[in-house]
Formats: C-alpha cells, structure tokens, sequence
C-alpha cells in the first residue's frame, strides 16, 4: 500500500518519486523522472514534467504546470493557474530540447500568486511574495514582496507573510538595524540577497 494519495483520474508514469503523505488530486499528470517530497499537495490537473524537482510541504494549487528546468524548494506556494516557463525564446519550428531549457530555481517558503507568471532562468528567494498576475523577470531577493507587469519589489514580508514597514522598498544595501515583525515577532536584517533572519540572543 502507497504512503501517499493519487486520485484515480490522474496519471504516473514510470520512474516517480512520491514522498509519504503527499496527495495528488483529480486529473494531474506526473511525468518520469519527476522527484517530489514529502506532504506536498498537487491540486486538479496539475502537470509536472520529466526531471522536476520538489522539495517537502509544497502546495500547488489548480491548474499548474512545473515545466522542466523548474525546482521548488520545501514549502513553495503555487497560486492557482500561476505559470512557469524553461525557454527564452521558443519556437515551434525549432524545438531546442532539454538542453536548451533555463533553470529556474523557487527557494523555500516563496509563494507565487494566482495568475502570477514567473520567466525561466530566475531565482526566487527565500520566503519571497509574488503577487497576483506579477510578471517576474528579473531575480527576486529574499523576503521581497514583487507586485505588477513588470513585477517590481513593492516591499518586504516575514516568513510569517506579514508586510515589514520598516525598510523601503528596493531598499536592498546590508545593515545592521533590525526589524522586527509586528505579527510574530521574527527579526530581520539585510544581507546581501535580501533579509536574513537574526536569531534571538
């Protein structure tokens, strides 16, 4: 008997690795060579492809597909509909195959918003919000709130996803003063890839 859930109507195919108390809901598709953690949720037709890498506690909500190239870190968040690309410059006449594909790499605890389109060949940071219907091209630092089209960072949020006021946006320069998170009480300072967590004395 498996130690993780697929819904009848959803397909597996051959060399799948699924962790224990993960569930895959109606209509999805999980394609060889895919690597998915444990106590994941995969919502109604969801496709992840050859080769995609998931780490433990990932949500993805309807109707998205993790293309090749695409790696999600523990407890990503994926919006509904929200969309991954792995090609640059595509075209039907010309397919470039794996080789060609960029890497996009969505590190722990992100969460990308419903509709939200992330362009392939990104990093996004730790912890970083991606609003709905943002169009992210360019590399999200970590903690960064990026909203709009193009997204641009809008501010700074908690492991907890509680806005931080204290820094102005884009306001990215290390330091050593520190903020602290008004719902949960985290603290932060900037470091050289976004905020970093300081840990309590």
């Amino acid at each position: 008997m498996s130690d993780y859930f697929v819904h009848p109507t959803s397909v597996v195919d051959d060399d799948v690795e699924i962790g224990e108390g993960t569930k895959i809901w109606h209509f999805s598709h999980i394609q060889s060579g895919a690597r998915i953690g444990e106590k994941c949720s995969l919502g109604q037709n969801v496709n992840v492809s050859n080769h995609v890498t998931i780490g433990n506690g990932v949500k993805i909500q309807n109707n998205v597909s993790v293309y090749e190239g695409v790696e999600l870190g523990d407890y990503v968040f994926c919006g509904p509909s929200c969309v991954f690309t792995n090609d640059l410059t595509p075209r039907a006449k010309y397919p470039k195959g794996s080789a060609g594909y960029k890497k996009t790499v969505v590190e722990e605890g992100a969460s990308i918003g419903a509709n939200a389109t992330v362009v392939c060949g990104h990093r996004v940071g730790r912890w970083a919000l991606i609003g709905a219907g943002a169009v992210v091209a360019v590399d999200v630092p970590a903690h960064a709130l990026m909203l709009g089209v193009p997204a641009r960072q809008k501010g700074w949020v908690c492991e907890c996803g509680e806005l931080l006021e204290h820094w102005d946006a884009g306001s990215a320069e290390a330091t050593d003063e520190v903020c602290t998170c008004p719902a949960c009480g985290r603290r932060y300072r900037k470091s050289e890839d976004g905020l970093q967590e300081v840990e309590n004395q």
